[in-house]
């Protein structure tokens, strides 16, 4: 390239695209340090104890203060922790506490870094799958995955499943309060089916999963919550799970990984009663690229780059939707497969809840 074929650079652009480049360096390795103060307890030690010194953090979670000391400095200039210069104190305040510590909150977000962090561990198989093209299965990423997108799944459905996605359908809540048939498939770890459960005893759950282990986690979750009477989990395909008459069939958040998601969406109509509802959630998207060019269309692009798009390439037919496939490609997959019936019966920042029967 000659001197005069050589792009002309704007500073100001230059510098603008620096500093991002630079809070973005910042937010990459903070993640890691957010995820380490999840692990170790460090944000739930915090809350609410008011201002702390890193000793006496480092003394309540039985970890070294040295470390705990540089892993505040962190906190503290991200803004995570306020830090007292006069007598060397670090406190939490309740309103990031919500984020990072309480795992009731609708809005705690732990297991996003927690799945975040997986997809790290897992990068030299995603470096190959861009080469080759192959997918990803569910069952070959790091285990934090697993673990991690319950926690980061669960605090909303708890916020707003029974509350406000199930009344948003149309005479379903009144079926599930006298005593419905309900399949959950791609259950993973069983939250979304243990929180209806709790909400309505009269009715019966099965969670239905490719993946054995999080069926394991499941029945035991399910267990521990005092339900596993009425809600049960077994493994088995989307394409194959058994049983026909359901009144309700809920898919959370798995639609766009699987790899035949019409073949899916066919046979969950195959399976419901004639009067029966497909409860279908999947990330909040609009319907072109650039719709999506957010934060939150950001960090969605993110993982269905690494976990949901690899996912889908490693089944049959490997359609690879995307977590942003966006509601008007949603419903082309599932009136292809069958449904009549297709609407946005709510949403939240994160997501869209389409209803849809035969």
């Amino acid at each position: 390239m000659t001197t005069a074929e050589l792009p002309t650079i704007d500073d100001a652009k230059l510098e603008a695209f620096v500093g991002q480049a630079v809070v973005d360096m910042g937010a990459a390795i903070s993640g890691l340090l957010l995820h380490i103060g999840d692990r170790l307890g460090l944000y739930k030690a915090m809350a609410g104890a008011g201002p702390i010194t890193s000793a006496t953090l480092a003394q309540r979670t039985g970890t070294a203060e040295r470390y705990v000391r540089e892993w505040l400095g962190n906190q503290a200039a991200g803004g995570y922790v306020i830090y007292n210069p006069a007598d060397s104190t670090y406190e939490l305040p309740a309103e990031q506490a919500m984020v990072v510590a309480n795992e009731d909150s609708p809005v705690f977000l732990g297991g996003a870094f927690e799945t975040i962090a997986s997809c790290y561990a897992d990068h030299d198989v995603f470096v190959e799958a861009f080469r080759t093209g192959a997918g990803v299965g569910w069952q070959d990423h790091d285990h934090r995955l697993f673990s991690g997108v319950v926690r980061l799944f669960r605090p909303g459905y708890a916020a707003h499943l029974v509350d406000e996605w199930l009344p948003a359908l149309d005479g379903v809540v009144e079926k599930l309060r006298s005593g419905a048939s309900v399949a959950d498939v791609g259950c993973g770890l069983g939250a979304s089916s243990i929180i209806m459960a709790e909400a309505f005893e009269r009715s019966t759950f099965v969670g239905f999963d490719i993946h054995e282990p999080s069926i394991r986690t499941a029945r035991a979750a399910a267990a521990e919550a005092g339900v596993n009477q009425w809600a049960r989990f077994e493994v088995a395909t989307a394409k194959d799970f058994p049983g026909n008459g359901y009144d309700l069939v809920c898919v959370f958040d798995a639609l766009h990984d699987m790899g035949d998601p019409v073949g899916a969406a066919r046979r969950i109509r195959q399976a419901l009663a004639p009067d029966g509802t497909l409860l279908l959630v999947e990330p909040n998207a609009g319907d072109a690229l650039e719709h999506n060019l957010n934060p939150v269309g950001r960090t969605y692009y993110g993982l269905s780059t690494v976990i949901c798009t690899p996912g889908s390439l490693a089944q049959e037919v490997g359609l690879g939707l995307g977590a942003q496939a966006g509601e008007r490609r949603l419903a082309i997959v599932l009136r292809e497969a069958g449904f009549t019936h297709v609407r946005r019966a709510a949403e939240t920042p994160f997501n869209i809840i389409l209803e849809a029967r035969p």
